[in-house]
């Protein structure tokens, strides 16, 4: 199993342990199974408007490299 640190804002981590807490899951859990949901073919997650999120893109996060 491997570890991935993740840093949310204070906000989205309060809606996302309430989240959790109301479909009876720890926070892990919870979002380890949206990223399962979102990684499987066909399976994006949906947005709270109801449109399709889109795909991430291929090669790479968008995110400059650490130095």
């Amino acid at each position: 199993m491997k570890h991935v640190n993740l840093r949310l804002p204070d906000d989205l981590h309060d809606r996302a342990r309430s989240a959790a807490a109301a479909d009876d899951r720890s926070l892990n859990s919870w979002l380890v199974s949206l990223v399962r949901r979102a990684v499987e073919p066909g399976g994006t997650p949906d947005r709270p408007d109801g449109e399709l999120a889109a795909p991430a893109p291929q090669g790479g996060s968008g995110h400059s490299p650490r130095t």
